[in-house]
């Protein structure tokens, strides 16, 4: 099972940030792409932070009580994501996300620059597929 790694089950073609896009560009790209967030980079696709629907919220909500909105991106983004590795094993996302942390990984490279993004869903699949798979190989032989 630690075999099965990050890389196998991983989206390649996450929704991502600028810095400098304005927060409610960011809400409709969230909004398109169905994802619960994305991460922030720079122009060399290095990661510089990651953008929340919660955190789209509360400026959104915020702004509604102003009637106006002047934010971007950078003004409430997180400006320390949580990487991992496309090596990491699907059990220890596993066991990452059990606890009360993010629904959604950027993957890096060694260098921070954006592989893609693993969800609580493409875990969830990961298992799933391990677990039938194994029960299918266990019934063959029975």
């Amino acid at each position: 099972m630690h075999s099965i790694k990050v890389k196998d089950y991983l989206n390649h073609r996450p929704v991502t940030f600028s810095q400098n896009m304005r927060i409610e560009a960011a809400v409709e790209k969230l909004l398109q792409s169905g994802q619960s967030g994305g991460p922030v980079i720079d122009e060399n696709k290095k990661v510089i932070g990651f953008l929340s629907e919660q955190d789209c919220l509360k400026k959104m909500l915020e702004a509604t009580y102003q009637n106006e909105s002047h934010s971007v991106v950078s003004d409430v983004m997180n400006a320390e994501p949580f990487c991992v590795s496309a090596d990491d094993s699907i059990v220890q996302m596993a066991d990452r996300m059990t606890v009360n942390t993010p629904k959604l990984y950027p993957v890096c490279d060694s260098d921070g620059i954006l592989v893609g993004v693993i969800t609580r869903a493409h875990v969830l699949l990961a298992l799933d597929k391990h677990l039938h798979d194994n029960y299918e190989s266990g019934h063959r032989y029975v």
